[in-house]
């Protein structure tokens, strides 16, 4: 790119942002991605790296700031990798999540469908129900710098709960009392690896420490921090990790002291959960997104639903309130047993589950002919591989409901669905993650007049649940 050139300043208007939450700013055709810069506002930037195809600069000069831009809170913004968006106030932080899933349907999906909104968080702060902080050189305890191993020492972080960071800094005071060393990732020696923390909606709360060994000197005494320090704990475990990597949970646990689970309630039910269980970080909007893929599923009762990455079974009950039969399929055994329990526990009866990754479980359900009237699909940020979206398009159901935490997956997907006859009717944005630059969203995509099968009825398009 020999337009630009690094170290020098350059005058332009921030046009919208990135994925990434970064300003995007078009100098001669080039595009440049500045942290921390608000659409609509004039600056001089500084390139620091120019690269093929793009460049990144940083803000030199606001000319104006805009309306939209807000002071962060967060003493640690802009050192910690957590959060991209404190520097906007939260509707404009709102707008571009939903502009950003809007994108990926229309650019990427090849889709005309309209994100009709974006459900936004009625409170911002301190929404995450899990916690996980690295532990760093020294024993320093919070979060990475971004695109760095770097633990940058936290003490107080707007997103997690208090119980939380005071677990994190318990632990930190047994580290230094007992001189407990840290893992060192690079040499692969020490032992305190990570500090895991579930807390559920009435404030109890689980801690895990994750180490490099099977046991830890002093672990009475751990227990004993963290309950002094949160009295709400209901349990305190060790989980072993001995290999190198970024995997943070090992395969074994020890109870220190109390319960290895947690109780919570979502959407009216109750849900076991134990360290390694998938269970949405926020549970109020979780309770939103649950919502709206209900209402787009459609549902009058006397539907057959297969829920794919069923995990411990949240969406699945959810369906199966309102369902004749739902089956629910995951690829971690535990996960399948947690579900079960939760389907007993909560005296649902027409909730079946069975161990499998998606692409075996779907292939599985259409050997057997099975023939879903409705399939939801919740999988990682990877997305579906394509020969799960070919087994669920050859099961023929009338309506697919994609829930997605990641667009740029989301609308991949989406143009392969409508390869294969399943067109996206609606779709919906909703923050999960306050603050940062993820957003979740639920997209309908419903069989097109033409591509039915033998059995059923055919589907308009246009006739929405």
């Amino acid at each position: 790119m020999d337009r630009l050139h690094e170290n020098q300043i350059y005058t332009g208007t921030v046009e919208g942002y990135s994925s990434e939450g970064l300003g995007i700013v078009r100098l001669d055709g080039a595009v440049v991605f500045v942290p921390q810069a608000v659409r609509g506002e004039t600056i001089d930037l500084k390139i620091t790296k120019v690269m093929k195809t793009a460049a990144a600069g940083e803000i030199v000069k606001i000319h104006k700031p805009s309306p939209d831009r807000a002071a962060p809170e967060c003493p640690y913004y802009g050192q910690c990798g957590g959060c991209d968006f404190q520097h906007l106030t939260y509707p404009e932080e709102l707008r571009a999540k939903r502009q950003r899933v809007q994108d990926a349907l229309t650019r990427l999906g090849g889709t005309d469908v309209q994100v009709e909104e974006i459900l936004g968080a009625k409170n911002p702060l301190h929404y995450r129900n899990k916690s996980q902080y690295p532990v760093g050189a020294g024993g320093a305890i919070g979060f990475y710098r971004a695109r760095s191993h770097q633990v940058v020492p936290v003490k107080r972080c707007l997103i997690q709960p208090e119980a939380a960071d005071k677990t994190a800094a318990a632990v930190g005071e047994w580290m230094r009392r007992y001189k407990i060393p840290a893992y060192d990732e690079t040499a692969g020696r020490g032992l305190v690896r990570h500090i895991y923390v579930r807390v559920n909606q009435k404030g109890e709360s689980l801690c895990c420490v994750v180490i490099n060994g099977k046991q830890a000197p002093r672990e009475p005494e751990l227990a004993a921090y963290v309950c002094a320090a949160v009295p709400h704990t209901v349990g305190v475990l060790v989980n072993s990790n001995t290999k190198r990597g970024n995997v943070i949970l090992g395969e074994k646990y020890r109870t220190l002291w109390g319960q290895d689970f947690l109780m919570d309630t979502l959407c009216g039910l109750a849900f076991k959960l134990s360290v390694p269980s998938f269970y949405q970080v926020n549970r109020d909007q979780a309770e939103a997104l649950y919502g709206r893929a209900l209402e787009y599923a459609g549902l009058t009762g006397t539907e057959t639903v297969v829920d794919l990455y069923c995990g411990i079974g949240t969406i699945t009950l959810c369906l199966a309130k309102r369902a004749g039969r739902v089956i629910g399929a995951e690829i971690v055994p535990a996960a399948i047993r947690d579900a079960e329990e939760n389907a007993a526990r909560n005296h649902i009866e027409n909730a079946e589950f069975f161990c499998g990754d998606a692409a075996e479980a779907a292939a599985r359900l259409e050997a057997e002919g099975l023939r879903p009237d409705v399939i939801t699909v919740d999988p990682p940020r990877k997305g579906l591989a394509p020969e799960v979206i070919g087994s669920i398009a050859a099961m023929g159901p009338a309506r697919v409901v994609y829930v997605s935490c990641d667009p740029a997956t989301l609308g991949r997907d989406v143009k392969r669905f409508g390869e294969l006859g399943y067109r996206a009717v609606r779709a919906c944005a909703v923050d999960m993650f306050p603050g940062t630059r993820h957003v979740e969203s639920v997209v309908l995509l419903e069989r097109s007049i033409g591509r039915d099968t033998d059995y059923g009825e055919k589907t308009d398009p246009n006739d929405h649940p």
